[in-house]
C-alpha cells in the first residue's frame, strides 16, 4: 500500500510557506531522501493529507482469510463523541477558545461510542490516534489503544461503561506523549482486515503537557503555583530601574481563538520532528530559538533603535495575541519587539502547551561582548566616558523566562526552575538562543551542564571594572564594583500583582563564603573573573535624584565622601544623556565642569539642576536619563552612575453593563494631556484575555490639556476575575498604561 504524504518546506526566496506532495517512487527513480533516510523526516503537525488511513486495511501477515465470514449483523460505529464537556473540565482546557477536544497527557480521558449494535463475545475494536504526516509507531506518533485481551500501544484503555449500544472508554497517554493535534480514529477488527471510521475534523484532539501528573516533566506539586503559570492569561512585566522599578501589565491569552494553533505552526514552521515534540527540554529550547527572526524567520523581529516606521513600537502592544495570530496568517516575522516582548510572547507560548512558565526581570544586567566575567567601562584621561572603545554594555533591565521542568539530563538538585531567553543576544549551538539553563546550577557556578549556563552567569554576577584609557591606549583599572550587577531579580508573585523576590535563586548573597566559593568555581569551568590590584580609594562619590514625571526638572544630590585626613579639591564633570535601557546613549543634552572642595572625614553635597528643556527636546521615544559623575583630585579618580527613569501619566479605564458571559459590556479609556506640549500620531490599543480581542484607535493629536474618550463593547467569553489592558503610544511620549478589571458571572 501506497499512501501520500505532505510536508512543509521553507521557501528562502519568500517568508512564505508552500506545500510540497511526496509520492512513493518506483525502484530505479531518484530518492533525495535515499541514503539517511527512506522518507521525509514528518516536521509538520497542521498540514496533512485528509485520507492518511484507509477505510479499510486488509490484514497483511495470512494470504488467506483469518476465519469463516461472521453470520449476523457486522459490528460498525454509528457516533463518537469525544465528551468535551467533562474532559475539558478534568483537564482544566475549559478556557481554550477551540471546537475540539483538548486534554494533557498522563491522565485518563473519556470517549463515548455508539456502535451499530450491542458489543458480543468475540467483537475487537481499538483507537487509533495519529499525529503529523507517516505516523509511526515506533516513534510515538501512531498510538493504537486496545480494550480487551490484545496488545496495544503505550497508552492504556479500558471500558469504563456500557449502556446498550453506547460504550464509555477510558484512555490514558503516557506522560511523555507527543505535544500537538492527533486525529482519532476507531477501528473495528473484521475477519478480514480492519474497518475504520472515515476522517473526522471534529475528533482531532490536542494534547498537552501536564502540571498536575506527577510522571510528567513539567509536574508542579503546587496548585496555586500550577494555576499562576499554568492558567493564568495576565501578567505583570517589571521594569525600570534597580532603585524605583515600575511594571506593565501583558495579556498573554494562552486560550484566545487561534492561539494553540499558533504555537503548533511554530513548531512546524521551525521544521521541528513531531517524534521530538513530547521531549520537553527540546521544545523550550526550539521555542527559544523560534521567537525571534535572527536566523531563522522566526516570529518577531528585534529592534532597539528609535525608528519603527516599517512595523509596531515594542511598547505598543499589550500583549501576545495580535503577534502570534498575525505570525501564524502570515508566516512573516512581526515587527518590532525588545525583550519584554520576546519573553512576553514566549511565556504565552509555554503556557499554552501546558508548560509552566514565568517571566523574569533581571535589573542592571550585563552584556558583556567578550564572554568573561568582566563589564569594561572605559573613561578618557579627562574622566568623560570613551564610548567609542566601550564595548560592553548594563542593560537598566534584561527580561527572559523561566520554566519549570524535570532534567532528566542534569543531576536531580538541577531540576525545577530553568532559564529561557528568546532576545537574540549571542548562539548557541548555532543559533540565537538561549537555555534552558538550570538555575541552581547558575546558582551554585555549575557551568558546565547544559545549556548555556554560563552566558546567563555573566548576566547576574559580573563584575563592573572602570578603567581609566591614557593618550597611548592603555588601560589603567581605578575602580571595580562588584555588586552592581544583578542587583534586584524580579517576578511576578503567585496570586498577585506584588514582585516577588528571586535573586538568592540566582547568587548566594555577596560576598559570602559560598559566594566566594561559587565565584572560583565559575572560573574553573571558562568564565574568566577580573582580579585587577586596585587600592582602596579614600575619595567617593555618588548621586541620588527623586523619580520624576516627564516634563518635570530633575534635581541631582552628588555626594562626594573624603576619608583622608586632608581636605581635597575635586575637578568634577557631569554628563548627562538620554539612553535606551540597554544602556545605548541615543542623545547627549549636557556636559557640565564643576569643582567642590571636601573637607577632611567629611561629605560634601552638591546639587545639580537638569531643566526639563534641557532634555525633552532630545528624548524621543525614550524615557531613561543617563547621568554620569566623574573626579579626579590628586591622584584618584571617581565614578557615579545614575539612571533616572522618567514617570507617565495613566490612562483612565472604566467598564460598565452587566458583568455576566455573553452579556453586552463596555468600557470607556479616557485621557487628558498633562503636558505643555501637544502629542502627535497617537495610537491606542485596547485587549482582555476572556473578554475582547485586540482593539485599536488613533488620534492624529491631542493638544495640551486637551482630551479624549474611546468607548468599545464586548461580550465576555469567560467567567472568574479578567482584566482589560491599554496602551498609549506616539511620537513624543509611550508607556502610558491603563488596565480594568471586572468578576463576570458564569
Amino acid at each position: 500500500m501506497s499512501v501520500s504524504k505532505q510536508e512543509v518546506e521553507p521557501s528562502h526566496l519568500t517568508n512564505q510557506q508552500h506545500h510540497v506532495r511526496m509520492t512513493s517512487q518506483p525502484d530505479g527513480q531518484d530518492n533525495k531522501y535515499r541514503g539517511r533516510y527512506t522518507e521525509p523526516v514528518p516536521t509538520s503537525n497542521l498540514v496533512n493529507d485528509e485520507d492518511d488511513f484507509p477505510e479499510f486495511e486488509p490484514f497483511e501477515d495470512e494470504a488467506a482469510p483469518r476465519g469463516y465470514a461472521p453470520v449476523g449483523e457486522p459490528l460498525a460505529v454509528q457516533h463518537v463523541d469525544m465528551c468535551q464537556q467533562v474532559n475539558k473540565a478534568n483537564h482544566y482546557t475549559v478556557a481554550y477558545d477551540v471546537m475540539n477536544l483538548v486534554v494533557r497527557r498522563g491522565q485518563e480521558f473519556v470517549i463515548r461510542v455508539t456502535f451499530s449494535r450491542v458489543l458480543a463475545q468475540g467483537d475487537d475494536f481499538q483507537l487509533e490516534f495519529l499525529i503529523g504526516s507517516n505516523p509511526s509507531a515506533s516513534k510515538g506518533s501512531l498510538v493504537v489503544v486496545t480494550f480487551g485481551p490484545r496488545r496495544g500501544g503505550p497508552w492504556a484503555g479500558k471500558i469504563l461503561e456500557i449502556q446498550g449500544t453506547t460504550v464509555l472508554l477510558g484512555i490514558t497517554p503516557t506522560a511523555n506523549a507527543i505535544v500537538g493535534k492527533f486525529r482519532t480514529y476507531v477501528a473495528i477488527a473484521m475477519y478480514n482486515g480492519m474497518q475504520r471510521t472515515r476522517r473526522d475534523a471534529t475528533t482531532d484532539m490536542y494534547m498537552l503537557c501536564n502540571a498536575w501528573c506527577p510522571s510528567d516533566p513539567v509536574y508542579l506539586s503546587d496548585e496555586a503555583e500550577r494555576r499562576e503559570y499554568i492558567l493564568n492569561d495576565v501578567g505583570v512585566i517589571y521594569q525600570g530601574a534597580v532603585e524605583y522599578p515600575t511594571h506593565r501589565n501583558w495579556m498573554y491569552g494562552q486560550f484566545e481563538r487561534g492561539i494553540l494553533d499558533a504555537c503548533i505552526h511554530i513548531l512546524d514552521a521551525s521544521r521541528m520532528p513531531i517524534y521530538d515534540r513530547g521531549n520537553v527540554i527540546k521544545l523550550v529550547r526550539k521555542g527559544s530559538a523560534m521567537f525571534n527572526s535572527q536566523d531563522d524567520s522566526g516570529v518577531l523581529v528585534g529592534n532597539w533603535s528609535d525608528n519603527y516606521s516599517m512595523g509596531t513600537p515594542p511598547t505598543s502592544w499589550t500583549g501576545s495575541t495580535k503577534i502570534l495570530l498575525e505570525y501564524a496568517n502570515t508566516g512573516v516575522p512581526v515587527c518590532f519587539a525588545q525583550c519584554w516582548v520576546f519573553a512576553g510572547v514566549l511565556n504565552t507560548f509555554l503556557r499554552c502547551l501546558g508548560i509552566p512558565g514565568r517571566v523574569i526581570t533581571n535589573f542592571s544586567s550585563a552584556h558583556d561582548n567578550t564572554g568573561n566575567l568582566k563589564t569594561d567601562l572605559i573613561f578618557k584621561p579627562d574622566g568623560t566616558p570613551d564610548k567609542r572603545n566601550t564595548r560592553d554594555s548594563i542593560w537598566n533591565y534584561h527580561c527572559w523566562n523561566e520554566v519549570f521542568i524535570l532534567r532528566q539530563d542534569l543531576p536531580p538538585n538541577l531540576a525545577g526552575w530553568q532559564v529561557v531567553d528568546a532576545t537574540p543576544q549571542e548562539t548557541s549551538d548555532g543559533h540565537f538562543r538561549c537555555g534552558p539553563a538550570s538555575v541552581a546550577a547558575i546558582k551554585d557556578g555549575l557551568l558546565c551542564h547544559p545549556f548555556d549556563c554560563g552566558f546567563v552567569f555573566a548576566e547576574v554576577n559580573s563584575d563592573v571594572v572602570f578603567h581609566k584609557r591614557d593618550r597611548y591606549g592603555t588601560l589603567n583599572p581605578y575602580r571595580v564594583e562588584k555588586t552592581h550587577i544583578g542587583q534586584v531579580i524580579y517576578t511576578k508573585s503567585v496570586g498577585s500583582a506584588a514582585p516577588l523576590d528571586i535573586t538568592y535563586n540566582y547568587k548566594h548573597p555577596e560576598g559570602s563564603g559560598q559566594d566566594q566559593i561559587t565565584m572560583s568555581r565559575a572560573e574553573e569551568y571558562g568564565c574568566e573573573r577580573d582580579h585587577s590590584e586596585v587600592s582602596e580609594a579614600q575619595l567617593s562619590v555618588d548621586i541620588s535624584a527623586e523619580q520624576v514625571m516627564v516634563g518635570l526638572n530633575v534635581d541631582l544630590a552628588v555626594n562626594f565622601k573624603n576619608q583622608g585626613d586632608v581636605p581635597r579639591t575635586v575637578q568634577a564633570h557631569l554628563a548627562g544623556s538620554v539612553i535606551f535601557y540597554t544602556g545605548v546613549t541615543a542623545n547627549q543634552f549636557k556636559d557640565e565642569d564643576f569643582t567642590v572642595t571636601v573637607p577632611a572625614n567629611q561629605t560634601e553635597r552638591v546639587m545639580l539642576k537638569i531643566t526639563h528643556e534641557e532634555y525633552l527636546p532630545h528624548l524621543g521615544s525614550q524615557l531613561c536619563l543617563h547621568f554620569i559623575v566623574t573626579g579626579h583630585a590628586d591622584d584618584q579618580s571617581v565614578t557615579a552612575i545614575k539612571v533616572v527613569n522618567l514617570q507617565t501619566p495613566q490612562l483612565s479605564m472604566m467598564v460598565s453593563g452587566r458583568p455576566k458571559v455573553q452579556q453586552e459590556m463596555f468600557v470607556t479609556v479616557s485621557f487628558t494631556n498633562p503636558f505643555t506640549f501637544t502629542l502627535q500620531n497617537v495610537h491606542l490599543a485596547m485587549e482582555g484575555p476572556g473578554l475582547m480581542s485586540h482593539r485599536t484607535h488613533s488620534y492624529k493629536v491631542i493638544d495640551p490639556q486637551a482630551s479624549i474618550s474611546w468607548k468599545e463593547s464586548f461580550f465576555p467569553r469567560l467567567e472568574g476575575h479578567r482584566a482589560l489592558f491599554a496602551v498609549l503610544d506616539c511620537d513624543n511620549l509611550n508607556q502610558v498604561f491603563g488596565m480594568a478589571e471586572a468578576d463576570i458571572e458564569a
